[in-house]
């Protein structure tokens, strides 16, 4: 009887009953709860890819927004997420109902090299572990202190040398910069600083710039949509895990290198302490020697991206508004002069580059939509369903250009952080997220970004080289970069 039904079946009804299970298949798998957050029209399989423009997502982004509102969802191969914008759901997410959203989802393309340890994508026990000895850590050798403060001086005057070298000549500032910042969480991590003609750390500083432009990539965004079936494919992913494990071999041979020459009773860094903490109970804990070759990666990549990323808008945004560059020298020449290099004490007496450098940040916005979120349980998010398990991702664009928020949101205007000729501090102002998953280097990136662009602001102009217009348009990866450029530092 079934060889009979078999052999009667014609392939093209084989077809249609194969399409309409997997279609049905589909539709199962991916039903919503009630009062799930609005989303547009789902097509099977691929869900609302046909919506994203990979090369501006955050236009995507606020084309959604204005139809579907301040909550909405989307569907990408298997992956839900809900995405928020505005001030008050953005502070419910992150704050007021933060704990329901603590966890950080696992992203296909990075789960090759770290999965979920380190301190950016762990979770939980682990996650809390890591994040509190880092901390400590961290202040134990400067953090906040005076002594670092001097370090990044030190690093500030390595940073002058190397712009005058190019005396007044186009050159592309981004290499240096980023040697510049990245000596800094090396001194901490490594306990070492890294000449700007280091072979082995130019490297490094190439490969993390690499990556963080192949992330943006319409290959590397599938592979997070459909890694099953793009994993076999050619593309920008397959150089991301190649450069990845580069990076990461880097760190495991400094790694290597102290536990050589390692005195339990001397600690000279990040890696010392954390070597101590493994011997304590001799590697059975979350204290193991993976997760401090993960932890040290991510406090050089994300200690490198978002500080050099911010420092290299703010000399563009500088050399195309000339002048709010000439009343922050006026502004550096009264309260400091050309005598003695800034320091942190001064940042209270300039409230117009203090201003100036949250315009930066503001207008440069390098994280567009937070670092995303999992959510860890069922949640009530004004009056929807976010169901466990769903990416929450938290849209800082709409904060940063928030039209009710700031009086000019799409001109760079340091204005908006001034009250009365003084700084001000502005709530919806969130560069380094906040909660319990905000940005742990905050202090350190804060200092940095004022001690730099001052102290080049002190001995530079910055402008376009001849028969050149600069435009912010950005390039879009892991951040916000603007797109390399080549810019004149002229002495002053």
């Amino acid at each position: 009887m079934l060889r009979f039904l078999w052999e009667g079946i014609s392939f093209q009804v084989l077809l249609v009953f194969l399409v309409v299970f997997l279609l049905v298949a589909d539709y199962m798998k991916h039903r919503k709860p009630k009062n799930f957050p609005p989303s547009p029209l789902r097509l099977p399989f691929v869900g609302h890819l046909y919506l994203m423009n990979f090369r501006d997502p955050v236009s995507s982004v606020q084309k959604l927004t204005d139809k579907y509102g301040d909550i909405f969802s989307t569907q990408m191969g298997s992956m839900t997420s809900v995405c928020v914008s505005g001030l008050r759901l953005i502070k419910e997410v992150l704050v007021n109902q933060g704990e329901n959203f603590l966890d950080r989802p696992e992203v296909p393309i990075d789960a090759e090299v770290f999965s979920t340890i380190g301190l950016i994508s762990s979770n939980g026990h682990l996650w809390k572990q890591q994040r509190r000895f880092t901390l400590g850590t961290l202040r134990n050798f400067g953090l906040g202190k005076r002594s670092l403060e001097e370090r990044i001086q030190e690093e500030c005057q390595f940073l002058v040398d190397v712009f005058r070298d190019e005396q007044g000549s186009p050159f592309d500032p981004r290499f240096k910069i980023n040697n510049a910042v990245s000596n800094i969480i090396c001194s901490l991590t490594f306990g070492q600083r890294f000449d700007y003609h280091d072979e082995d750390f130019q490297k490094l500083l190439w490969l993390m710039d690499d990556t963080v432009r192949l992330h943006g990539t319409v290959m590397s965004q599938l592979y997070n949509t459909f890694p099953s079936i793009i994993k076999f494919l050619p593309g920008s992913h397959q150089n991301i895990f190649k450069n990845w494990m580069w990076m990461k071999n880097f760190v495991q041979e400094r790694v290597d290198k102290h536990k050589e020459d390692w005195n339990p009773s001397e600690c000279r860094d990040f890696i010392d302490s954390y070597l101590q903490e493994i011997a304590k109970d001799n590697g059975s804990g979350s204290f193991q020697e993976k997760n401090l070759v993960a932890c040290a990666l991510d406090l050089l990549f994300a200690g490198t991206e978002t500080t050099s990323t911010t420092l290299r808008w703010a000399l563009l945004y500088m050399a195309m508004h000339p002048e709010i560059q000439a009343r922050v020298h006026a502004e550096i020449d009264a309260a400091i002069g050309q005598a003695r290099q800034p320091a942190l004490e001064d940042r209270n007496n300039m409230p117009y580059t203090n201003a100036v450098i949250h315009e930066v940040q503001r207008k440069g916005n390098i994280i567009p939509f937070n670092v995303p979120r999992l959510t860890t349980k069922d949640t009530v998010l004004d009056g929807f369903v976010v169901p466990k398990g769903a990416i929450m991702l938290t849209n800082l664009t709409s904060l940063m250009f928030d039209k009710n928020e700031w009086e000019t949101p799409d001109a760079f205007n340091p204005g908006h952080f001034l009250k009365d000729g003084q700084f001000w501090k502005r709530e919806a102002f969130i560069p380094f997220s906040i909660g319990k998953r905000a940005c742990l280097g905050e202090l350190l990136a804060r200092s940095e970004l004022f001690l730099f662009f001052t102290a080049l602001l002190q001995k530079f102009t910055f402008q376009a080289p001849p028969d050149t217009t600069f435009s912010p348009r950005p390039r879009m990866g892991i951040t916000m970069a603007p797109e390399p450029y080549k810019i004149c530092a002229v002495p002053r």
